[in-house]
């Protein structure tokens, strides 16, 4: 009997314990969008539009510490799981220069000089000592919420992120990476992810993506301006990308072929050839 008691005694104090937890939990989850902050993060991931395919015009503005602006005319091409191109066409429509993502390189090639560069992120990281993928470029892209290592964000993945609430927006942030922290901002009513901020910790760099002008492109919204800023480099490099002509066609090349007549030059010389221009 006495140790049935004392049995009784335990599980009391475990379910007791487990309550107060529970409570003080409920007390910090923030309400947001009318929703508790559980609740809310299972709305927006649950809604979030899956795009197989988006291609798009794109009018590009690049800037570097606020001097000044080269403006080019552009197409984006993105494929998921597979690539993501921006062919730029200032001239009639003929393509200079192409950059193309896909899981396993990263391929720029300059037109007029018959020259490119390619380099896979296993080497890429090694150079820059960092932790990027094609899973967070292609993210960044597509308007995604996303965990480094993981395709796609499930409702079961949602333990991974702390989130606070900031007036009418929810503040997301990635709990348990090492080099690169991840911070997402979404709007409160509609859960619309309108900026990312990616850092490479203990170091000034960082990348910071924001999202605006959503359109409505097949079932769902997808912004129509974009403006990614690196930072921490001695320089400010902004890329602002002003899309229109949106569609989900999949009827394109998704991988680019290169003559004998191009030269394979180092990443280093190519930046210097398109950055100081």
């Amino acid at each position: 009997m006495k140790r049935f008691i004392y049995w009784v005694y335990v599980v009391c104090l475990i379910v007791l314990a487990s309550s107060c937890r529970s409570l003080r939990h409920a007390e910090r989850a923030p309400m947001i969008g009318g929703l508790k902050g559980e609740e809310y993060q299972e709305k927006v991931i649950s809604g979030l539009p899956h795009w197989n395919c988006v291609t798009g015009k794109v009018a590009l503005n690049l800037n570097v510490d606020g001097g000044k602006n080269t403006k080019l005319s552009a197409t984006l091409r993105m494929k998921k799981g597979e690539v993501i191109q921006l062919s730029v066409a200032p001239l009639l429509g003929i393509e200079v220069a192409r950059l193309e993502i896909s899981p396993d390189r990263i391929l720029a090639v300059d037109r007029l000089h018959k020259q490119y560069v390619e380099v896979s992120f296993d080497e890429l990281n090694r150079m820059a000592d960092l932790n990027l993928s094609f899973n967070v470029l292609q993210s960044l892209f597509l308007n995604e919420i996303f965990l480094p290592g993981k395709e796609t964000v499930e409702v079961s993945d949602l333990h991974r992120f702390r989130m606070t609430s900031e007036g009418d927006h929810a503040l997301w942030e990635v709990k348990d990476t090492r080099k690169l922290a991840c911070r997402f901002r979404t709007t409160a009513d509609k859960g619309w992810l309108e900026s990312t901020s990616v850092t490479l910790s203990g170091t000034p760099y960082a990348l910071n993506w924001t999202y605006g002008d959503f359109g409505k492109l097949g079932a769902a919204y997808f912004p129509q301006h974009i403006l990614a800023e690196l930072q921490g480099t001695g320089k400010t490099y902004s890329l602002d990308m002003k899309l229109s002509r949106m569609s989900v066609g999949e009827d394109w090349e998704t991988r680019t072929s290169l003559s004998s007549r191009y030269k394979k030059i180092e990443l280093a010389t190519l930046l210097k050839i398109w950055l100081e221009k």
